[in-house]
């Protein structure tokens, strides 16, 4: 069995390019294809493999500003040639799925989301944009028109895995189809539970509108607890303002793996403001045995166990956050207690469950033309 893999673009750092990771382990040999790719993180995540990006990655402009080319992306998606692979595996939560695969050919997609910016998020992503109303009136047009290609590109797939309920329920009702749930993982060798924690609160993701960092500054600005903040991303330099000379809010910026791994064993507690489709971050915190306040909405009412590794809050507001972080400091948390919960999104469950969904469905599309061969051979 050849297989390719093919992911929406390697220019930053998140939970779909950490499934992504997962997949270039189970299958080794598979080229890449992405639209665009920076080295430093292919070089770091993906060393010694085959990346093949599209024709933005030659277009002056098109690693730094590659969202700029939003309206291209399709057709530089289409021009991917993959009538050699016998399953293309995507991972994607816009263009990725839209490859065209041969009729020999099992396309399997690992779908994060309905592209959030096209569907249930589009007229606040319209709203965030730092444009006149104008320039936003043009992007809209233009929102339009990839809406109608992504739809089209949707049916494209084969067969659909995702992340949660909360985006099966999205993909349901965006693009008409069902799909397996396979929960996202982490690898439980990176975390540890540390045997001393230290007063502070933990936050952590790619600083951009949608996730809701600006709510919870304004409640450690109300409660004025120590809070760490860990990522980057467009929407730091906002934050830091509403932050302003406050001593007890501090950003980290970006920072390396195990500087994560201790962060997250000797903090308080992690907080994940935002609804997430699934949150892989909130995971990792319960695997480092700390608990999780997090908006009891999305993936995370099926990540994290009310009373148990963490507690939820009803409304993205600072009120009701604060309220959930006194809530917290009522309770006793058994951080191995919260390890063990971990464990059910470990990467041993994940690769276990992929490989057997791949090889039931590669054997399915073949029956009928008698070609099916196992993929251990290869």
């Amino acid at each position: 069995m050849k297989v390719a893999l093919i992911h929406d673009h390697l220019c930053q750092e998140g939970g779909a390019e950490k499934v992504l990771e997962v997949f270039s382990r189970i299958f080794p040999k598979a080229p890449i294809f992405t639209l665009t790719y920076e080295k430093n993180k292919t070089d770091k995540n993906f060393p010694g493999r085959s990346i093949r990006p599209s024709i933005i990655q030659k277009i002056p402009g098109g690693i730094s500003h590659y969202r700029w080319f939003m309206p291209v992306m399709p057709m530089a998606i289409e021009f991917f040639d993959l009538r050699e692979f016998d399953v293309v595996l995507s991972s994607t939560s816009s263009f990725a799925k839209g490859v065209i695969t041969s009729p020999n050919t099992l396309h399997i997609c690992y779908c994060h989301t309905p592209t959030r910016y096209l569907w249930s998020d589009t007229h606040q992503y319209i709203n965030d944009l730092k444009y006149n109303k104008y320039f936003k009136k043009v992007i809209s047009l233009a929102l339009n028109y990839v809406r109608i290609w992504d739809k089209l590109a949707a049916d494209r797939v084969d067969y659909y895995l995702t992340n949660s309920k909360t985006s099966l329920r999205r993909l349901k009702k965006y693009y008409k189809r069902d799909a397996k749930i396979i929960y996202p993982s982490v690898n439980m060798n990176d975390f540890y539970v540390s045997e001393k924690q230290e007063d502070y609160y933990l936050a952590g993701c790619r600083l951009v509108p949608y996730k809701k960092i600006d709510i919870m500054i304004e409640a450690f600005l109300e409660n004025g607890l120590p809070l760490k903040i860990f990522g980057d991303g467009i929407d730091r330099e906002r934050l830091q303002a509403i932050a302003g000379e406050a001593k007890n809010i501090e950003f980290l910026g970006r920072v390396t793996d195990k500087e994560k791994s201790e962060l997250y064993s000797k903090c308080r507690a992690f907080i994940n403001p935002q609804l997430e489709d699934f949150g892989i971050t909130p995971v990792e915190a319960m695997a480092s045995g700390r608990p999780v306040i997090a908006l009891g909405e999305g993936g995370s009412l099926e990540s994290i166990v009310d009373g148990e590794t963490g507690v939820f809050f009803k409304k993205s507001n600072k009120n009701d956050l604060n309220e959930a972080i006194k809530r917290l400091n009522g309770i006793s948390f058994d951080s191995q207690k919260i390890r063990q919960h971990a464990k059910k999104f470990s990467e041993e469950n994940f690769i276990k469950q992929i490989k057997e969904t791949i090889e039931e469905e590669y054997k399915k599309f073949n029956d009928k033309c008698g070609n099916y061969e196992d993929w251990n051979r290869y």
